[in-house]
């Protein structure tokens, strides 16, 4: 009896991974690496929420000639560099054929070895630092890049606000945000500004001492391209202060949790990011009605219909995987790996298409701010740098 109940567990291995016996339909996995907790966490569940209402809309994809139903497999890396690792070998082993992910670079740089290692293609989403596609094949992107992100914030900075000092706070060892306070302050003292920088440790939650250091240097601008998690309390920490000098951010800010921070106070918050609220009438109406309709993905992007630009982004690599697979006519990974730098796409964050590192062709950037009366982001401009 056990001899033949091994065998039987044999045979179900060796049973393809794109193919469910027990529904009789074909059925292709992608990996969502994500972090669903730690300080990344409420960022990487609403990039998260964008892919599950493409997957919601368009359930099926023709691959080869034939029907498969799309899985997605949700691996959380919980933030962190350590956990990273785990949650990669964890939609590896489970046989998906491409990953989308992570928000965050760090956590997309600690996992990449394990997707390249079992010739699975990642697509990175939100994740901006250069180093992410950098010296490999298997890693790509929808979204502009930190050095391209840095350069705009500081040419708005130096040219739009007029400052001529700025100040940079970046968490130390986390790849996006001193990557791209690298950048900033490239950027502005190239224009001839003069940049003051200082790095927090993990964990930090009293940011009162450098909030202080800033004024004291008689600074014009406040760049903290943070997480979430420590961009609500550096909010918070500067109304009670009563800081005079704008507060900007990256790509990371753009939510309504750090929108509903600065709500009642006399603050100036202004980031970049990839997508503004209005601009697509048609993905606005769908996503808001579908949030409504679920509560709990209503929790998961902060307990209203607001549209982070992560979500708008998270959907359009759901159609960027998709159209990957399409193109390589297999769920074999090594296949949809080869087809990706083929992959061109309309979304609805843009033309999205690949340049020779897997970086997407990407010009521009929204720029936006806080409307502090109601915690809602207003339009300020659409930048590009020469």
């Amino acid at each position: 009896m056990k001899k033949i109940i091994a065998l039987l567990l044999c045979l179900c291995m060796m049973v393809p991974a794109a193919l469910s016996l027990a529904e009789g339909e074909k059925v292709v996995k992608i990996g969502v690496f994500e972090p669903a907790s730690g300080d990344s966490g409420a960022g990487g569940k609403q990039e998260t929420l964008g892919m599950q209402y493409a997957n919601q809309e368009t359930p099926t994809v023709e691959i080869g000639g034939e029907t498969y139903k799309v899985e997605l497999v949700y691996a959380d890396n919980g933030s962190s560099t350590d956990k990273a690792p785990t949650a990669a070998q964890q939609l590896v082993s489970s046989g998906v054929s491409v990953v989308l992910g992570s928000y965050g670079s760090a956590v997309s740089i600690a996992g990449s070895q394990y997707f390249a290692d079992a010739k699975i293609p990642a697509i990175g989403v939100t994740c901006t630092n250069p180093q992410v596609t950098a010296g490999n094949s298997h890693y790509f992107r929808i979204c502009f890049l930190d050095p391209f992100q840095g350069t705009v914030l500081a040419t708005y900075a130096y040219n739009v606000l007029g400052a001529r000092t700025a100040y940079t706070l970046a968490e130390l060892g986390n790849d996006y945000d001193v990557g791209l306070a690298h950048y900033f302050k490239q950027q502005f003292e190239a224009l001839g500004g003069l940049v003051i920088a200082e790095n927090f440790t993990t964990g930090t939650s009293d940011f009162t001492t450098y909030l202080t250091n800033a004024t004291a240097i008689g600074a014009e601008v406040f760049f903290c391209p943070v997480s979430i998690a420590y961009s609500t309390q550096i909010l918070q920490q500067a109304a009670s202060q009563g800081v005079a000098y704008p507060i900007m951010g990256g790509d990371t800010l753009d939510s309504n949790v750090v929108a509903g921070a600065a709500v009642g106070t006399p603050l100036t918050v202004t980031i970049s990011t990839f997508y503004q609220e209005g601009a697509n009438e048609a993905f606005d109406t769908g996503f808001k009605a579908w949030l409504n309709a679920n509560p709990e993905a209503l929790t998961n992007n902060g307990g209203n219909d607001m549209i982070s630009a992560v979500s708008v982004m998270g959907y359009d690599g759901y159609y960027v995987a998709l159209e990957a697979l399409k193109a390589a006519g297999s769920t074999d990974g090594a296949a949809v790996m080869a087809a990706l730098p083929g992959v061109t796409y309309e979304g609805v964050t843009g033309h999205i298409e690949f340049d020779e590192t897997g970086d997407a062709k990407r010009d521009s950037a929204f720029i936006k701010s806080v409307n502090v009366e109601d915690g809602s982001w207003t339009f300020v401009t659409e930048q590009k740098v020469d």
